[in-house]
């Protein structure tokens, strides 16, 4: 009987399945045999053979998305293999592959280990990849501390710089408390579910898949005990996209992480962190009369601290960390208005790429003009960059007006698309909050663009002295294409967006 039930559960792991995650973790493992086989004058060679792997990867999942999917279960009920899933997939793998580049820079300025950073940055990726295909909830902690460990390195990596250590520690310790909350949520929501005498006819007693979970809510909304699990699941994911009140660790941990982290953070955690509350929202939607007033008091908050705190930074680390923390509000409300209308989450998912393609643009400007302490970025060192580097000051001006909302940019257009999903929703006070939201962010954003660009009234630098704006870190080819694409992206995105977004409805 045993062998039967062996048998039968193997049958299920379709591993074709798992692409790209697998070939992604093989690929990270490739690259430790390659330090190990290769004599070390060659080991230069193997962040291209990172790098190339990924786009290669990227490319056949683009490739396998023309033949379209249709949604089913693996791996014995663990994995749900959807469009969706689909769609974040090539996020993460764009995301790890853009995070490889900007590694590229940066690590050339330390003295640090450099096969350890990618391979590290992948197995990240396809943890994040694994976290929002979850159909259950013992492989959505799994996935989500595996991601939360490799940040943990990560954050850290820099060992020699202070406030890298410092931001490592600080990132430990919130982050184990977050994943304390979210596993004391889903133990709670286990004793719920597995009480005898509540659970549904025909649903096993226990049973912590997510169809089970919703089918318990369907028939129990009102179990306190459930209701204090859910508080506190979505609490555990609040930590990790860095919303009020979970947010104390943000500003932080942005400043003293390397800059390719710090983007990874900012782009890959939060878009993994959304990626969980979209696939939750379909667990907790019988108890969207608690779980909507939790997330929209939490996405007004957000808002609000992010832009006013953001408002005194001169250190542009921790002017784009608290920035990050209001476009958390804004996707939240995105996430608030899918349990009114499911088509809101096609907002949510243009959002998140008008962010990382603007995200990465600007991240890519502050990993050429940082130096050695890449913690050290003031608004002082963006000084003359317009007349020293137009390039990069052109770069920089268009990441910062999409993630403003200037149009007629990316950033914008996802803007737009979570108003319009909130007044459909009828969420007008949370709408009035994030046009506040973005007026204030202006403020900020071009503060930052006037620092670039506008240096009339300076005086000149002593002979021999160089600008202060002038980056540290020579822009080289691959960079250069990578960052005009990023910025041609966001200016085509702005202008021409309907194939994107009819392709992001059929998710």
């Amino acid at each position: 009987m045993n062998l039967s039930l062996l048998q039968s559960a193997a049958a299920d792991n379709r591993w074709a399945a798992l692409f790209p995650e697998l070939p992604l973790a093989l690929l990270a493992l490739l690259l430790l045999v390659l330090e190990i086989v290769l004599p070390k004058r060659q080991h230069r060679s193997i962040p291209v053979v990172a790098i190339l792997g990924q786009l290669a990867l990227l490319v056949a999942l683009l490739v396998n998305l023309r033949g379209g999917m249709t949604e089913q279960l693996t791996f014995n009920g663990l994995i749900r293999h959807s469009p969706t899933g689909q769609f974040f997939r090539v996020l993460f793998l764009v995301t790890s592959l853009l995070v490889s580049l900007l590694g590229v820079v940066s690590l050339a300025r330390q003295r640090m280990p450099r096969v350890e950073f990618f391979h590290i940055v992948m197995i990240v990726s396809a943890a994040m990849m694994l976290l929002v295909q979850s159909h259950h909830f013992v492989m959505f902690f799994v996935a989500l501390e595996t991601v939360t460990v490799g940040f943990y390195i990560l954050v850290s990596y820099y060992r020699t710089n202070p406030l890298s250590l410092e931001a490592g520690l600080k990132y430990l310790v919130m982050g184990a408390l977050s994943s304390a909350m979210l596993l004391f949520g889903i133990v709670l929501l286990y004793g719920a579910v597995g009480n005898p005498a509540l659970a549904p006819s025909g649903l096993a007693a226990g049973a912590m898949d997510f169809a089970s979970v919703r089918q318990f809510l369907l028939a129990h909304p009102d179990n306190f005990l459930a209701q204090v699990g859910i508080v506190l699941v979505l609490s555990g994911v609040a930590f990790k996209i860095g919303a009020v009140p979970f947010q104390i660790w943000v500003p932080d941990v942005y400043q003293g992480a390397p800059t390719p982290i710090t983007a990874f953070l900012a782009v890959g955690s939060k878009a993994a962190g959304f990626g969980a509350l979209v696939v939750l929202a379909g667990v907790f939607a019988p108890c969207k009369s608690l779980v909507i007033p939790v997330l929209s008091v939490m996405a007004g908050a957000t808002i609000l601290f992010g832009n006013l705190a953001a408002l005194t930074q001169y250190n542009v680390k921790r002017l784009i960390a608290l920035s990050g923390v209001s476009h958390a509000g804004y996707l939240l409300i995105g996430v608030i208005a899918a349990y009114y209308d499911p088509a809101a989450l096609s907002g949510v998912y243009f959002y998140l790429i008008a962010y990382l393609v603007a995200s990465f643009a600007v991240f890519g400007v502050m990993t050429h003009v940082s130096g050695e302490n890449e913690a050290d970025q003031e608004l002082e060192h963006y000084a003359d960059l317009a007349r020293t580097h137009p390039f990069l000051a052109l770069v920089l001006v268009i990441g910062l007006g999409s993630l403003a909302g200037i149009p007629p940019l990316a950033g914008f257009i996802g803007k737009l698309m979570i108003f319009l999903a909130a007044f459909s929703a009828g969420l007008y006070v949370l709408l009035g909050i994030a046009v506040l939201g973005v007026v204030i962010s202006i403020y900020y954003y071009f503060g930052w663009i006037k620092a670039a660009c506008f240096s009339a009234w300076r005086l000149p630098a002593p002979a021999g002295e160089a600008a202060a704006g002038l980056p540290r870190t020579p822009v080289a080819w691959p960079a250069r294409v990578t960052l005009g694409t990023l910025a041609v992206a966001s200016v085509v995105l702005g202008l021409w967006q309907g194939p994107l977004i009819g392709w992001l409805l059929a998710r």
